[in-house]
């Protein structure tokens, strides 16, 4: 089973006299990397937040905004009369400069952010409790597109690996040939540069017996099909966070491949060896999105 990193989730619930919208997108990074926008009345309670979502959401890079739905029921607010001030002057000297007509600054500061909060904005602990639910909510619903994301991921990847499998099959096929060309080829260099009567056989033997061994790709095609099958079984595990782990066996898949490729002197197993690398890649990309 695999989770993909990349999602979204919203909720939306009323807890006491607020209504509460939670928006969550997730995208695929390293590590855990969260941006937080939420109301002031939740302040308070944003360390607690943010460890809800790091606990529940594991890795990559994730986007939340919380916002506070006016209900139309009016509330007393407080006027941030130092901040209004910090705003003002610049403003003023902006609307000199610009030749603007300064009336319309007070409408303007109070726009601004923080200039007016309502003064009655409190979540008691019931309250907090409730939201928890909406934010639970909205991380159980990026999890279910995280899922179904992660079936499409598996079944690529399960296909990007039986491809590479099939490819070595091939190799696997060519390599006696391989080894009987190398014979051929090395012992009719020799006889025409040489001579056939002016070497011995039996050295020639002893050096071809040591060459062929030198350049087996027996043991790199063992190694690659355990990697793969590996890397297939460990797709099948419930473990939720394993995409670090895909992608090191992906780098082991590769090695064995590249020391294939290093070591055939066959054109043919060559094309091979390049199909293969071709699904890597592949693998590669996809599973940088794995959870």
């Amino acid at each position: 089973m695999l989770k993909s990193m990349t999602g979204f989730g919203r909720a939306e619930k009323t807890v006491g006299d607020k209504t509460f919208l939670v928006d969550i997108k997730s995208l695929n990074g390293k590590q855990f990397e969260l941006s937080l926008r939420l109301p002031s009345i939740l302040k308070p309670f944003e360390f607690d937040i943010r460890r809800l979502l790091s606990e529940k959401l594991n890795r990559g890079s994730v986007d939340c905004n919380i916002s506070l739905k006016d209900t139309g029921d009016a509330k007393p607010v407080t006027i941030n009369t130092d901040l209004a001030k910090a705003y003002y002057k610049p403003l003023a000297e902006l609307s000199a400069t610009l030749n603007l007509d300064p009336s319309h600054i007070l409408s303007t500061l109070v726009k601004l952010p923080e200039v007016i909060t309502p003064s009655s904005e409190k979540l008691v602990d019931k309250d907090w409790e409730d939201f928890q639910n909406v934010l639970h909510a909205a991380i159980d619903d990026l999890n279910l597109h995280r899922l179904d994301e992660g079936r499409s991921l598996e079944e690529d990847l399960v296909n990007r690996i039986n491809n590479i499998l099939k490819q070595q099959e091939e190799v696997i096929k060519l390599e006696p040939l391989r080894q009987v060309r190398i014979r051929e080829g090395i012992t009719k260099l020799l006889e025409e540069n040489v001579g056939k009567e002016n070497y011995d056989g039996n050295r020639l033997e002893q050096e071809l017996i040591y060459y062929i061994e030198k350049i087996d790709i027996s043991e790199e095609q063992v190694r690659l099909r355990n990697h793969c099958d590996y890397f297939k079984s460990l797709l099948a595990e419930p473990e939720e966070s394993k995409g670090k782990k895909l992608s090191f066996i992906l780098q082991e898949i590769g090695r064995e491949i590249n020391t294939t490729g290093s070591k055939a002197y066959d054109s043919t197993i060559q094309k091979y060896v390049v199909m293969m690398k071709d699904e890597l890649e592949k693998a590669k990309e996809q599973v940088l999105n794995v959870l």
